[in-house]
Formats: structure tokens, C-alpha cells, sequence
């Protein structure tokens, strides 16, 4: 069966979306699970945008050895050499230069010809193929371009070197049906395509990035880029687990296959949620919570009686348990090492350790531990792990006729344990501002959001936060059974996240230990 290339770009077209930060650490952790998963292409960012970026991407290419890691370029020399820089270390490098071609940018943004942009992509083409064998070649907001000058541009350049040519619906103005034409017109009019490989790259403005790479995969396009959840630029990407299943569930109709291990895709979901801060939605396809509920009696009957009367996929393939293991304060670290492994997380004895202490401490306050509550509890070890100020203790006194005051605990860099107290508005306000008095970093807070992470009174409540500082914006998350605990640790958790953010380019991978 012919296989699909899966090129993965939540790294970067997906960071790029509003409010999604990543630190280097972050988008190592999700690399080397795009790695479990099985994807082919990761593109590792966009390394002439910022030092922190090269960093990031020249870590991957050193860190991650199976797929190919791709490196994003302008159509300039000095976008393709520091794509070169970052990625030379790779064992499999592939650069990836764009340039627009639509007539709308040539004229309002470009302010160039057509032939000058030719004459740039065939260059800059040239010279990335000059570094390394595998380049790949993207006519920005093609589907907005005169098709004609869109096959001549490509067969110039897979001339000049490029082995992938990309067809990106920047703006995902294309419609299924008319997307298929414009892929068909490509394997018709370009005269050397036999040398390259179609990809295809749609974006969700109109809800149909999906539908179009699959309508373009069906004509024989033989690359998909996507993000994990669809996220990305305005309204997304085309989400990877929605492509991947389409293909794996209807073989019948595509007659094609991945190399991706879909029982991986769940916990991908999660932790690119996480770890961006952008929530799945419940409907969402594949990964979202209600995608294997049933609420309806009769589809209820029907599930109860054959699995496949209303449901077309099969929990399990994408990494979602089949039975649930009711966890407890009187469950032990087997019971909990049992059930981790089956959602898909795998710890070392000193992970599971710190895993379990903390188990036991929701367990006192919860009688059962849910699926959802485990996945908090990972999460939240994992902000843990990484922290240049980590939360000891927090106390807060308030009510309708007092002023609410807040008594924080930190520990500092060297270990130091710092202590302040302050007086808010309400008792949120009060814990921040005692914890911004201790750290001392200048910030806004400009997003507070709280959500019940399951059902019930003892339910464990999750905050997201985003503040702001010097004109970036930093996402932090945190969770707990008392909602003000966790909104500290949401608090310290982006103020960590800025922190870091702010070391020198070779202290930006270094784990700090957990005080």
C-alpha cells in the first residue's frame, strides 16, 4: 500500500498561533514525541527569526534522528544559510524555502514581478540544494496565484533543486473540488513533477483544511503538512490525527497508508494542549473529550450491543483506554504505574516516585482518581519539573467583610526559601501580588481562565493564564482541588516560562532542578 509522507509543522506554523509559546525545553518534549508517533517531517521552526528559535531548532536536529527535520527559509541568502546553521547536525536535514506568488502580495506586500520572484525561488532553491540533497520549495498563497505561473515556477524549480514542491492554501480560501483541480493541473502541466514529491499545506479560515488535503491526497499528492489539534495561524491547520484516521479508516477509499502509530495521538494531543495552553475543544474529531461518548439512549443500546453500530474507530487505536481502573487512596504504585501505562506515559522509578506522592496527596481529597485527573497530575509534574522559582506554600484569608490577604512561601534559584505577604482585592490578587513582591519580574496579566477538570464538589479545578511582558506573552497552567493553589501555580508557571525565556542562548536548554 502507498504511503503518505506525514509532515508535521506544529512547531512552527502551529506555534505561530496567537498566544502559543513554546520554550526550548517544551518543543524538544513535543518533537521527541512527534518522533514516537511516527511522523516523517518535523519542521523545527524558523531559525533566522530570533536566536532562541535557531537554538531551538539546531536542538532538535541534534536530539531527534529518525524523521527528517526541516528548517523554514525566506527566498534569501541569509534565511537559507542560518536554515543551514540550525539543522546541519540532523541526520536527516531538509531546508524549506517559500516565497509568495500571488499577484495580491507581489503588488501589496512584495512590491515585485513576477519574474524577480522567479529568478529569487530558482536562487535561493539553488543554493539551499548546494547544503543538503532533500529541499523543499513553497509557492505562498498559491491557491489566490494564477495556476499557469504556478506551474511554470514549480517546474523551475525542481530544475534548480527541489525535490518536494508544496501547494499551500495560505489563507484557506480553496474549496475541496476546486483544491483537487489545481493539484491535478500541477501533475498535468509540470513537466518534471516526476522528480518531486506534491505536498500540500491547507490552512482553516473556512473550516475545510482537512477536506482539501484529503481531496488532494485522493488526486496524488504524497505529503501532508498539519499541526497536532490544528493549531496555527488565525483559524488553524489542518488538523494531523483528523488526516491520519481519514486515511486509516477509510483504506477502502484511499487505498493508501502512514507510517504514524495512531495509538500515540491522544497523548500527542494532550501535550501539545498543555504545553501551549490551547484547550481541545470537546467535539473535536479524534482527540476531543466527547469523541467516544454516547449520550443518546438508543446510540447507548446500540454500543452496548456492538461497538461498531455508532462508532467508527475504535478508542484503543488512538491511544485511548478501552476499560477504566478505579484508582483510590488505597491504590499502590503498581495499580498507578498500571493505569499511567496504559493512558501511554512511561516513567522512570524516580518519576513514578514523585508521580505517586502527589497521587496520594489528591487521593486524600478525592475517592476516586479519574483518567482526566491523572492527566492533570502529569501535567502539572511536568511544569514541576522545570522551574527557576517553585511554589512551597500559599495561604490566603478573605471574606465579604475582611481584606483579603495572601501569605506566599517560595524557594529561590540557589534554594533560598522566600516569604512575603500581601493585601488584594480579592484573594487571587492578593496571592500575586505577594508572589510578583518575591520575583520581581515586571508583568500584566491579561488572561485568567478556570475550569473544572472533572466532574463534582472535590472536582480538580485547572487555571490558564497569560501574562505579558515587554511585548511578549507567556501562558501558564495550573491545577489543584483548591482553586487558589492552582492559580498560584498557573502564576508561577508562566512567570517560570518568562524567566527562562530570558536566559542566554546557551543556557536555554538546561533543565533547572527541582527545588
Amino acid at each position: 500500500m502507498e504511503k503518505v509522507i506525514v509532515f508535521d509543522t506544529t512547531l512552527r506554523d502551529g506555534e505561530q498561533a496567537a498566544g502559543a509559546t513554546l520554550n526550548i525545553d517544551e518543543k524538544l518534549e513535543i518533537a521527541k514525541q512527534l518522533e514516537r508517533l511516527g511522523v516523517d517531517v518535523i519542521e523545527a521552526g524558523f531559525p533566522i527569526s530570533s536566536p532562541a528559535e535557531f537554538e531551538a531548532v539546531r536542538q532538535i536536529a541534534l536530539q531527534v534522528r529518525k524523521p527528517i527535520i526541516c528548517a523554514l527559509a525566506h527566498a534569501n541568502n541569509q534565511a537559507v544559510d542560518r536554515a543551514w546553521e540550525a539543522i546541519k547536525d540532523a541526520r536527516h536535514p531538509r531546508i524549506h524555502v517559500f516565497l509568495s506568488t500571488s499577484d495580491i502580495h507581489l503588488l501589496h506586500q512584495l512590491r515585485k514581478d513576477r519574474e524577480t520572484i522567479m529568478t529569487m525561488a530558482c536562487e535561493n532553491v539553488a543554493r539551499a540544494r548546494k547544503y543538503c540533497e532533500d529541499v523543499e520549495f513553497s509557492p505562498m498563497d498559491a491557491t489566490r496565484s494564477d495556476p499557469q505561473y504556478i506551474f511554470h515556477l514549480l517546474e523551475a524549480t525542481i530544475e534548480a533543486g527541489a525535490t518536494t514542491v508544496n501547494i499551500p492554501d495560505t489563507v484557506g480560501y480553496a474549496i475541496p473540488e476546486e483544491f483537487a483541480a489545481l493539484i491535478k493541473g500541477v501533475f498535468e502541466n509540470v513537466k518534471n513533477i516526476h522528480k518531486a514529491v506534491v505536498s500540500v499545506h491547507c490552512h482553516n479560515d473556512l473550516g475545510l483544511s482537512v477536506s482539501n488535503t484529503l481531496s488532494a491526497v485522493r488526486i496524488g499528492a504524497r505529503q501532508v503538512e498539519c499541526t497536532i489539534n490544528g493549531i496555527g495561524e488565525r483559524a488553524g491547520n489542518a488538523s494531523l490525527e483528523e488526516i491520519v484516521m481519514g486515511i486509516h479508516t477509510r483504506k477502502d477509499f484511499f487505498d493508501l497508508s502512514t507510517n504514524i502509530d495512531t495509538t500515540q495521538l491522544y497523548k500527542t494531543s494532550r501535550l501539545v494542549s498543555e504545553l501551549t495552553g490551547f484547550t481541545v475543544q470537546p467535539n473535536k474529531a479524534i482527540v476531543g473529550l466527547n469523541a467516544f461518548r454516547h449520550a443518546s439512549g438508543i446510540h447507548q443500546d446500540g454500543i452496548l450491543k456492538e461497538r461498531t453500530t455508532y462508532e467508527i474507530i475504535d478508542p484503543k487505536s488512538v491511544g485511548l483506554p478501552g476499560t477504566t481502573l478505579v484508582l483510590g487512596k488505597l491504590s499502590g504504585r503498581h495499580g498507578l504505574r498500571a493505569r499511567l501505562e496504559e493512558m501511554g506515559y512511561t516513567l522512570a522509578d524516580e518519576e513514578l516516585s514523585r508521580v505517586f506522592e502527589a497521587f496520594k496527596e489528591l487521593a486524600e481529597k478525592k475517592k476516586e482518581v479519574t483518567d482526566r485527573d491523572l492527566e492533570a497530575l502529569m501535567a502539572e509534574d511536568r511544569r514541576v519539573i522545570s522551574e527557576v522559582y517553585h511554589l512551597e506554600h500559599v495561604q490566603v484569608s478573605c471574606g465579604d467583610h475582611s481584606v483579603p490577604t495572601a501569605t506566599v512561601r517560595l524557594t529561590g534559584p540557589e534554594g533560598q526559601i522566600l516569604e512575603d505577604a500581601a493585601l488584594g482585592t480579592g484573594p487571587v490578587d492578593a496571592v500575586y501580588k505577594a508572589i510578583n513582591r518575591l520575583v520581581g519580574v515586571p508583568n500584566k496579566l491579561t488572561e485568567f481562565s478556570v475550569k473544572s477538570v472533572t466532574e463534582g464538589i472535590d472536582a480538580v479545578g485547572e487555571v490558564t493564564i497569560r501574562l505579558e511582558s515587554e511585548g511578549m506573552v507567556y501562558m501558564g497552567r495550573g491545577a489543584a482541588t483548591d482553586i487558589i493553589v492552582a492559580s498560584a501555580k498557573a502564576y508561577m508557571n508562566a512567570l517560570n516560562r518568562l524567566i527562562l525565556s530570558r536566559a542566554p542562548a546557551s543556557k536555554i536548554g538546561e533543565k533547572k532542578p527541582r527545588k
